[in-house]
């Protein structure tokens, strides 16, 4: 089942991340930062309603956002959870009439059977680099950037 986040989740949520990227799958996010963007999340849950899985839809500008923070638990991998979850921020992205998402990821083929296509990070907006000041691999990043139209994704 997939639903919204709530407060009862941060700490599985953090839990997950921060798992993840002691692995060096995907960047960490501080207790602080997690309850700041709590609306952003979506959460896949098991029958007992335990998060399995995450990702966030960040909105980032007028037709732009980003999907982000995507972590399915290693018990449950490669059982399409991440992509369900993916197809839920698109319809979501849609819903807000927002038509091009990004995403700067580790696991950039994943994105790539979602859909997206890369992207050079410097044709991205400005504004997007925001949070990256916060990083400890800024200036150096090493993710890669994708990018999808919603319309084309979701109508294709």
């Amino acid at each position: 089942m997939i639903r919204n986040a709530t407060m009862e989740d941060v700490k599985e949520i953090h839990t997950l991340l921060n798992h993840l990227a002691g692995k060096g799958l995907l960047l960490a996010k501080s207790y602080s930062a997690l309850y700041d963007q709590l609306r952003d999340f979506k959460v896949y849950a098991d029958e007992d309603d335990k998060p399995l899985a995450v990702c966030a839809l960040h909105i980032i500008w007028e037709n732009l956002a980003e999907i982000r923070s995507l972590a399915v638990k290693e018990e449950v991998q490669g059982k399409g959870i991440g992509s369900k979850l993916v197809l839920e921020c698109l319809k979501e992205a849609e819903s807000y009439k927002i038509d091009k998402l990004f995403t700067l990821t580790y696991q950039a083929e994943f994105f790539r059977k979602q859909g997206f296509h890369d992207v050079d990070k410097g044709d991205l907006p400005h504004k997007i680099w925001s949070d990256c000041i916060n990083c400890p691999k800024f200036p150096d990043c090493d993710e890669e950037a994708l990018e999808c139209s919603v319309t084309e994704v979701l109508h294709s």
